[in-house]
């Protein structure tokens, strides 16, 4: 397995999930899925090459409905955090004027890892109307301003006199009700894994707490600043994307409900398949730590505006969820062998699903190129989190609209932590 180095021993249980927990991982075995579909071996899916160019030709116009000038920002939190036209940033930045670089970055870091824990599929029924601009949101807009509100209220702050942070104690002492409190949710308006949510904050508040020096005494996300960036915090400073990643998987794998482990090791969003080899303990696991690159992804901004400089973005992969799998079903590139299976209820776990997610991310990445072509830009000027962004999301969402009023093609049962 390459880019996994010669120090990892994957016979055993901790250097199998270290080896699992790259982005070259996620690429190999997601690529092997896809050769394996293009040669007819696919129990689940078919594959269209030729449909690639239709696929293109959705983000592609997508893209330049959305961002005309095409300059396009990272694919992040961050662009849910503008939801409605409403430039909620700049009252942020006023509440965290008093604070040195650090201090914003630490506080944008803490906001945006627990709203991006807390954004997973919301289901239909869910929506969120701000007090402010009186404006209705759902899904992940919903979900983005419903926890931009929590975090300026103190929601996850143990300290009155500090609201606008996350801290350990107040992420072991949220509750459902408190949380529900929070994203208007009630019998007439039902947010999907609204329990899963708040168990996976209240292991996040575990893992913060259990790592003072990772996140600092009051076990703070906002740590991951000081724990990857020059003390000095300067202008000069670097910081890898895939380093940024790196991290939260090593400190954060415990919190995922999901259970799969290798031995103790916790794996996090890795899931089995039969089909896929690999060395070791590593045999039969697909890794795609779809959240906690979607994380990393939204953590880039908060790392710039403090002076710092993140390179190799192109690190990370496509995001294996509904909208960007979507994408690739609605456009004809992925087949269902059975078309009777998009009726069915799936778990996050089923081979067919597993698999779903390795073609989207293996596909995203071939996808990408055709795009940037059509665009008439190279990736230094559109790097795959602006590919997203501008971009396979919402062309996979736009076509789910148009098909079926915004559902999946597939419905896959969520306990808010996966999709």
């Amino acid at each position: 397995m390459t880019g996994v180095g010669p120090a990892l021993d994957v016979g055993r249980a901790e250097g199998a999930a270290a080896a699992l927990r790259t982005t070259s991982a996620v690429r190999e075995r997601a690529q092997l899925l896809l050769r394996r579909a293009r040669e007819d071996g696919s129990h689940w899916f078919g594959v269209d090459d030729d449909a690639l160019q239709t696929a293109a030709g959705e983000v592609v116009d997508v893209t330049r409905a959305r961002y005309p000038d095409l300059k396009i920002p990272y694919h992040s939190r961050w662009r849910h955090f503008e939801a409605g036209g409403v430039d909620r940033k700049t009252e942020l930045d006023a509440r965290l004027a008093a604070l040195d670089a650090p201090g914003r970055a630490r506080a944008m870091i803490d906001l945006a890892v627990v709203s991006v824990l807390l954004d997973a599929g919301a289901g239909p029924d869910w929506q969120y109307r701000e007090a402010a601009s009186g404006q209705p949101f759902t899904r992940s807009e919903g979900l983005g301003v419903a926890s931009w509100h929590a975090f300026l209220g103190g929601l996850f702050s143990s300290d009155a006199a500090q609201p606008l942070q996350v801290d350990a104690a107040g992420l072991r002492g949220l509750d459902a009700d408190r949380l529900a409190e929070a994203f208007q949710v009630g019998p007439s308006n039902p947010l999907v894994g609204l329990d899963g949510r708040v168990l996976l904050l209240r292991r996040l508040g575990d893992a913060l707490a259990a790592q003072p020096d990772v996140f600092g005494p009051h076990g703070r996300p906002g740590g991951l600043f000081d724990l990857l960036v020059d003390p000095q915090g300067s202008a000069a400073s670097t910081v890898a994307a895939h380093d940024i990643l790196s991290q939260l998987l090593t400190s954060l794998s415990g919190i995922w409900p999901a259970g799969n482990a290798i031995g103790t090791e916790p794996l996090g969003d890795c899931w089995p398949h039969e089909a896929v080899a690999g060395p070791g303990l590593t045999r039969g696991w697909v890794p795609f730590h779809k959240l906690s690159q979607w994380l990393t992804y939204s953590l880039l901004e908060p790392f710039q505006w403090a002076g710092v400089q993140v390179v190799g973005l192109d690190a990370l992969t496509g995001l294996p969820e509904y909208r960007n799998g979507g994408l690739l079903l609605d456009t004809g590139v992925l087949r269902l062998r059975d078309p009777a299976w998009a009726a069915r209820s799936l778990a996050a776990g089923d081979e067919l699903v597993v698999e779903w997610r390795a073609l989207t991310v293996a596909l995203l990445d071939e996808l990408a190129p055709l795009v940037r072509a059509r665009l008439g830009v190279d990736a230094r000027e559109m790097p795959l989190a602006c590919v997203l962004e501008g971009g396979t999301w919402a062309a996979g969402r736009a076509l789910a609209q148009r098909t079926r009023g915004g559902l999946p093609p597939l419905s896959v049962v969520s306990d808010g932590t996966v999709f």
